[in-house]
């Protein structure tokens, strides 16, 4: 699969047009806020139907900072594969749309399958040194690649974590005047089933993902036995449903839910210890490019598929030795658009990515030109 067309419309800065990418390998050479970026994700917007920036939908558009009727946008791809596709992603009246080969869709999850994507951007750093929540979200998106079915538990137990906590929240401010016992007794069975569901998951895919990871990190870093632990916060010796009713009363005190997969954590840990609290910049840099690499791997094996990498400026700060390394346990995949300033030597990567092969798009102002 790999992406033969972008078109874009009041898309951040790109001058609105349709972009020719049949190639294994697309070079955007540019300097910095040119729209190298923002065409990566466009091509991104298309595979999630969200920005990989944590970005509202609204400060896409071109004209964001204008009036509510004049932030409209829209990103749309022409897919080459067994049989062709296309996916249409607007922004219209402050409100998204998905077409699939002309067909409405209301669910993002159809994407998935259709137009899977790895990005390696800058932001990718809060896996590493960001809240846990963000490296929960970094787990969560690698398992609902490949297992739709993690993906709609996960949904369920969002949903009802959202109702849980909004009783224990109005509890909690009538300070105890409302009896919640008998909405808990009717919630808690659903949150400690999909819940249960979700750690079972990623207890299995923790392990099988730090088996993927631990032997690339080496391979490029020099250092062994960087692993990836998963710790959840449900006691393993109980079930769920036992622990919940155990720790109710400290819920209602606080006024929401304090356990669950969504406090859940994962700890990068060398000889028992952790790591990326202690690692240097550079070593929580590439361990961020890892992730990433190791996601791309599990998602190969799972599903017998290579995805559209997107490499925006992930080269920039690496030396060169370690640069080659990376390169050279980057995984297969069936296309890859890379972004480059113009002093950096792209040329050489020209040589090892089938010069026959490969567009170089010049990116300024918006524009691509060959």
């Amino acid at each position: 699969m790999f992406f033969s067309f972008l078109r874009t419309t009041a898309f951040r800065n790109l001058a609105d047009a349709e972009i020719f990418t049949g190639a294994k390998n697309v070079f955007l050479v540019g300097e910095n806020g040119q729209g190298k970026t923002n065409f990566l994700e466009a091509l991104y917007f298309c595979a999630y139907a969200s920005s990989f920036r944590a970005v509202r939908d609204s400060e896409i558009a071109r004209n964001s900072g204008l009036t509510s009727g004049e932030k409209d946008f829209s990103a749309e791809v022409k897919i080459e594969r067994s049989a062709n596709s296309s996916i249409l992603v607007k922004h219209e009246k402050g409100k998204k749309s998905i077409t699939i080969n002309g067909k409405h869709t209301d669910d993002r999850k159809d994407l998935l399958s259709i137009a899977p994507s790895i990005v390696f951007c800058h932001e990718d750093m809060e896996f590493v040194s960001g809240s846990p929540e963000r490296r929960r979200w970094f787990f969560d998106q690698t398992l609902s690649l490949y297992d739709p079915v993690y993906l709609e538990d996960l949904r369920r137990y969002r949903r009802v974590l959202k109702s849980r906590n909004a009783v224990l929240k109005e509890y909690a401010q009538n300070r105890g005047k409302n009896s919640v016992e008998q909405v808990l007794d009717a919630l808690d069975p659903q949150f400690a089933m999909y819940g249960q569901k979700l750690m079972e998951k990623r207890e299995i895919a923790s392990k099988e993902f730090s088996g993927v990871f631990e032997p690339l990190y080496k391979e490029v870093s020099g250092i062994a036995g960087i692993t990836v632990q998963y710790i959840h916060s449900w006691k393993t010796e109980q079930d769920p449903l036992s622990f919940l009713q155990k720790r109710r009363p400290a819920d209602m005190a606080a006024g929401l839910s304090l356990s669950g997969p969504h406090r859940d954590r994962y700890v990068f840990a060398h000889k028992g210890t952790e790591f990326a609290g202690k690692a240097s910049t550079g070593q929580r840099r590439l361990l961020a490019l890892l992730l990433r690499t190791a996601q791309t791997c599990r998602f190969s094996q799972m599903t017998n598929l290579n995805p559209v990498l997107l490499l925006d400026d992930v080269l920039l700060e690496m030396d060169g030795e370690k640069r080659q390394r990376f390169l050279a346990v980057l995984p297969a995949c069936d296309q890859a658009f890379y972004a480059f300033l113009p002093e950096e030597p792209y040329q050489r990567y020209l040589q090892q990515n089938s010069p026959e092969d490969t567009l170089i798009y010049k990116v300024n102002a918006g524009m691509l030109s060959l």
